[in-house]
């Protein structure tokens, strides 16, 4: 048994899980969560499995294929993009992720005709964030971006 699947890396108060965002990412989760598995379990423990330390990032090889579950940690991660922008900006975001089995593809969010926020994904069986600030950091960045297209764009955002 690895250590990391042992030892929960996500502190129970962590000041970041109170952002709007990891809310939203918690929401995406959980609603992915059919069998009922995180019932019970603490927010940080539901995004502990995210979090890559480098000891956790060793532990998975340098090439490889995401399983079913890290893909659905990935969608999970840009439609919380899109409900964030949703709400800051009230306008409707999409998602479209699009990976192949070998875990390159692509992510967008689109609102109305604009594409605002469009990742490459590379090696996605080594998806997640160092911390969960590192997770909050990059998404406001995102969604700052994408809040800024909207803004030059209007037109196109609402039609």
């Amino acid at each position: 048994m690895n250590v990391s699947a042992v030892l929960q890396v996500v502190e129970e108060n962590d000041p970041f899980l109170d952002k709007f965002f990891v809310g939203e990412m918690l929401k995406q989760l959980k609603a992915l969560d059919s069998y009922g598995t995180y019932d019970g379990w603490s927010n940080a423990k539901i995004l502990d499995p995210l979090i890559l330390t480098k000891e956790r990032k060793k532990e998975i090889p340098v090439i490889g294929d995401p399983d079913e579950i890290t893909l659905a940690r990935v969608k999970a991660y840009y439609s919380a993009l899109a409900a964030t922008l949703e709400h800051e900006t009230n306008l409707m975001a999409v998602t479209l992720v699009n990976i192949s089995h070998e875990g390159f593809g692509r992510a967008l969010v689109m609102v109305g005709k604009l594409i605002v926020i469009d990742k490459v994904l590379r090696d996605t069986h080594r998806f997640g964030f160092s911390s969960v600030e590192a997770m909050c950091e990059q998404s406001e960045k995102l969604i700052a971006k994408a809040k800024e297209l909207l803004e030059k764009y209007p037109g196109a955002a609402t039609d």
